[in-house]
């Protein structure tokens, strides 16, 4: 009985964790590069010090992943959007001044001529923050070179400001994301560029978050939190009716 109670219990609290899990992806939906987390749980069987026999079981948190899937490419026909395209991300710089990493692509250039995502985070090459020079034409090759054209002069001479630092992705397990929504590496390193990354211009990769599946998730949850709700309720029936029955009894 104090087993199904201990279940039921952890159970609910941690199905209202899933579904703000469900519910902050179906908010970021528009949310362009966004990958949706997937939050898991398990049952773990409470052991006595002694003697060693499982005497309940709580619900507990699971590793928290990411779908890394990629989202789709929305074309946008403008030449300061780019995707990175397969696996990657490419780096910028946090708000704790660390490189990170995102796949929220496009860029606005502020007053100091830094190159900085929509979410106002610096865009880093190599050797740091990049920075446009005024009155030019920016363009972004497939691997990353930004290149600078002075507009009105004749003739036009192009300026390599930098190339974006691209990073791979092989192995899921090494990136961990932030509650800044970046991604940074589980061992605190740098990652090193990956020559293989390509990046498209004129694109933005939107959210992976399906829509439908989420708002049919958020039903689940529901239910199952009901479905816990109510068997906590059986248990503390059950506690009652075994109380009066021992009464009586005596």
């Amino acid at each position: 009985m104090d087993k199904m109670l201990y279940v039921a219990m952890t159970g609910a609290k941690h199905v209202q964790l899933q579904q703000a899990t469900t519910a902050n992806n179906l908010a970021n939906a528009n949310t362009n590069g966004f990958k949706a987390e997937i939050a898991a749980f398990r049952a773990l069987p409470v052991v006595a010090d002694a003697p060693a026999t499982p005497t309940r079981a709580f619900v507990v948190d699971s590793t928290i992943a990411h779908d890394r899937s990629q989202g789709p490419m929305l074309a946008t026909g403008n030449d300061q959007d780019f995707a990175v395209n397969g696996a990657g991300f490419f780096a910028v710089q946090g708000l704790d001044g660390q490189e990170a990493y995102t796949r929220d692509g496009g860029y606005v250039v502020d007053s100091q001529g830094t190159m900085r995502t929509r979410g106002g985070y610096p865009i880093l090459s190599d050797g740091g923050p990049i920075t446009v020079p005024p009155n030019a034409r920016v363009e972004i090759a497939n691997d990353g070179t930004i290149s600078a054209t002075p507009i009105g002069e004749n003739p036009r001479q192009t300026q390599v400001l930098g190339q974006l630092k691209l990073v791979g992705d092989a192995n899921r397990t090494d990136f961990y994301k932030g509650t800044d929504g970046l991604f940074r590496r589980n061992d605190k390193q740098t990652a090193q560029r990956d020559d293989t990354v390509k990046v498209s211009t004129g694109v933005l990769e939107g959210s992976n978050v399906n829509p439908v599946d989420s708002l049919v998730q958020m039903i689940a949850h529901a239910r199952q939190h009901e479905l816990n709700v109510k068997l906590m309720q059986t248990a503390d029936q059950n506690a009652r009716s075994a109380t009066a029955i021992m009464t009586m009894a005596g």
